[in-house]
């Protein structure tokens, strides 16, 4: 059974607030709590007496608090809604990149990403990709906040994400590495040449990349509709065109190559 002092502290982690003062968030599901499990010790374990038993080798009750729950009762504390046998409250993760150190990354920046559904994919997308590094400007939403958490599928336990200032960043990569970006004016990304290494800029789902940050952007790619000379959209979701730029890098950089 579960109390309402912990019920009250779990709803309070769905505010960033409090995640930043408790330096903790919240994931649901057999998925996502597993892949964090295999990566630290969860803070709490909130679970089904089913889930309980048939992980037992995945929790341990001296570094956790496991509490045994009722359907009904998982119901009154999760952010789902269709809850999925367990919730853990798991520690922040601190994350440092150093850009001066990235000469053989594939890397990618979100400027002001803000939508927790697109964030979470993105890092989904970057996982699939072997990409383990995601740059973030400030106002990108938040990697803790419970829909990132969850749209993540569990790869929020294998990417890097690390908050800020993007133009103070770029200036700092290494001379050598190119800086990619999506523009209307860009070179058709299928034509292109690209790099094994390199960071890719995505922008603001209404507003693109900001006009400081294009400044900074060194190879502009274009992803073309088809065909080129029919009316259709303005632009394409900021998730589906991180996974079509990173599936063209990859094949381009890898596939081809073998």
């Amino acid at each position: 059974m579960i109390s309402k002092g912990r019920i009250k502290y779990i709803k309070s982690l769905e505010l960033k607030k409090n995640r930043n003062r408790e330096k903790a968030f919240v994931a649901e599901g057999p998925k996502v709590v597993s892949d964090l499990l295999d990566c630290m010790p969860a803070r709490i374990i909130v679970a089904t007496k089913e889930w309980l038993e048939n992980n037992l080798s995945r929790y341990n009750k001296s570094e956790s608090e496991v509490i045994e729950v009722s359907d009904e009762e998982l119901r009154k504390v999760s952010f789902l809604q269709h809850p999925q046998q367990v919730l853990a409250v798991f520690p922040k993760i601190e994350n440092i990149v150093i850009p001066e150190e990235l000469n053989n990354d594939l890397v990618l920046a979100l400027d002001d990403v803000q939508d927790p559904g697109n964030l979470g994919t993105i890092i989904r997308i970057a996982d699939w990709f072997g990409i383990t590094k995601i740059i973030c400007s400030q106002g990108t939403a938040d990697v803790y906040n419970p829909k990132v958490v969850q749209a993540t599928m569990g790869s929020i336990s294998r990417v890097c994400v690390v908050y800020t200032d993007l133009l103070e960043f770029i200036d700092k990569l290494p001379s050598d590495m190119p800086v990619y970006g999506t523009f209307l004016d860009g070179d058709n990304i299928y034509e292109k040449r690209l790099t094994e290494c390199g960071l890719i800029v995505m922008g603001n789902e209404g507003n693109g990349i900001s006009h400081k940050l294009r400044e900074m952007i060194s190879n502009k790619l274009l992803i073309p509709n088809f065909p080129q000379d029919r009316a259709t959209t303005d632009s394409l979701n900021v998730a589906v065109a991180t996974a079509i730029i990173c599936s063209e890098f990859r094949r381009k950089t890898s596939y081809i190559q073998l």
